[in-house]
């Protein structure tokens, strides 16, 4: 869950107005079947799925979840508190409500909240390929090819600034912590790119217990203290990350004005703790990209 506005992303703290939560059932539960539904569609005419489920549990109709309350005037629209009520009821149910005819399934209908709501898509599952391109890792002696290039360029932007042709002394100290420090930068952002170039369209990546998240700067990167600890007293560990291609798909493109992150990278509890039908949060830390990637 996320704000859309860009304001609290200026909130301090490491994850932002970004909360994750897990819900984790049994194999066997209320809800969904033990085996999986075959792969391979069964021979003949698919039947057309109803246009509601009469019998499944009544939905908001603004977040989806399990919708207890009822409009009072019409009796059919669901809702799950009194908030998403007040919300749906300002944004045009009070003008739908009671309009619709009995057996009328357009009453049921979810409307759009555009202001708050994410467009819903489905996520296609698939293996990254094992292969990490060998040209785009950066070696030593890249390295301090890349350490003499920012330093030239470093001179030259001086040149330009001051208009003359002796640049403005600098120690050899400051020299040095300048360059190492671009070159790292520099490093952890080319590799973040051939990453993404292998699998542009990927907007999860999911690696539970193996290789640690891929990083877009080497800035605000957690350590093991600040991840803390589950509810439960056991460890969290790295389970997937949010590439910041999903953006190009939440319809926030509103420049400076909307939501905006390198990476979202997601922490889990290690024992897979209260195996139920509750809600349990989990920890997210957002890293954005380096002011000079």
């Amino acid at each position: 869950f996320a704000c859309r506005g860009a304001a609290c992303y200026r909130l301090p703290g490491p994850r932002g107005p970004l909360c994750v939560f897990r819900n984790q059932l049994p194999r066997r539960n209320n809800t969904y079947p033990e085996e999986p539904p075959p792969e391979e569609p069964p021979p003949g005419p698919l039947a057309a799925p109803p246009r509601r489920l009469r019998s499944g549990a009544a939905l908001c109709r603004v977040c989806g979840c399990l919708g207890p309350r009822v409009c009072g005037r019409c009796r059919r629209a669901a809702y799950c508190g009194p908030e998403h009520q007040g919300l749906d009821w300002r944004r045009g149910h009070r003008r739908s409500c009671g309009q619709h005819a009995a057996g009328d399934d357009s009453a049921d209908a979810v409307p759009e909240h555009n202001e708050f709501l994410f467009p819903e898509y489905e996520i296609l599952i698939e293996p990254e390929e094992p292969e990490f391109p060998a040209d785009s890792i950066v070696g030593p002696d890249d390295e301090q090819g890349a350490a003499d290039t920012s330093e030239e360029s470093k001179e030259q932007e001086e040149l330009r600034a001051t208009g003359s042709e002796t640049p403005q002394p600098l120690d050899v100290e400051t020299l040095e912590a300048m360059a190492k420090h671009e070159t790292e930068e520099d490093k952890i952002f080319q590799m973040f790119k051939a990453r993404v170039a292998a699998e542009p369209e990927q907007i999860i990546r999911y690696c539970r217990g193996g290789e640690g998240p891929i990083w877009v700067s080497g800035e605000n990167i957690p350590e093991e203290k600040d991840v803390p600890e589950c509810l439960c007293g056991a460890r969290r560990v790295f389970e997937f990350q949010i590439m910041p291609q999903l953006l190009n798909h939440l319809q926030v493109d509103s420049l400076g004005e909307s939501i905006d992150w390198g990476t979202l990278v997601v922490y889990t509890c290690a024992n897979n703790c209260g195996e139920g039908n509750e809600y349990l949060e989990e920890f997210i830390w957002k890293q954005d990209f380096s002011a000079g990637s």
